[in-house]
């Protein structure tokens, strides 16, 4: 009996081995394989969610700038609440609320 009657005619063929071994290759073995393309994937949405965010931020901090420098009333309010700052008969009480 010979060794290779039981397989079927097309998996003797060299295109169907070779076209097998490549594609198994190329999704598994490959440095650009399923398993990385997914993660690069998801790095790649988290990055653009990182961007949007920081875009968003970046338009509220121009706003609040031009706000801070158009308006004296404004600017004197945040800098006694960020910076504590305070004229210089005031005294300054701090108030921490404990959660």
């Amino acid at each position: 009996m010979k060794p290779f009657t039981r397989i079927p005619k097309p998996l003797k063929n060299f295109y169907v081995l070779f076209g097998t071994f490549f594609l198994i290759w190329m999704l598994f073995v490959d440095s650009n394989d399923l398993v990385s393309q997914y993660r690069l994937t998801a790095k790649l949405n988290s990055l653009e969610s990182q961007k949007e965010f920081y875009e968003n931020k970046k338009g509220e901090v121009i706003v609040s700038r031009e706000e801070l420098t158009t308006n004296k009333e404004l600017l004197e309010k945040f800098a006694r609440e960020n910076y504590l700052m305070k004229k210089p008969t005031e005294d300054i009480y701090v108030v921490v609320e404990n959660d």
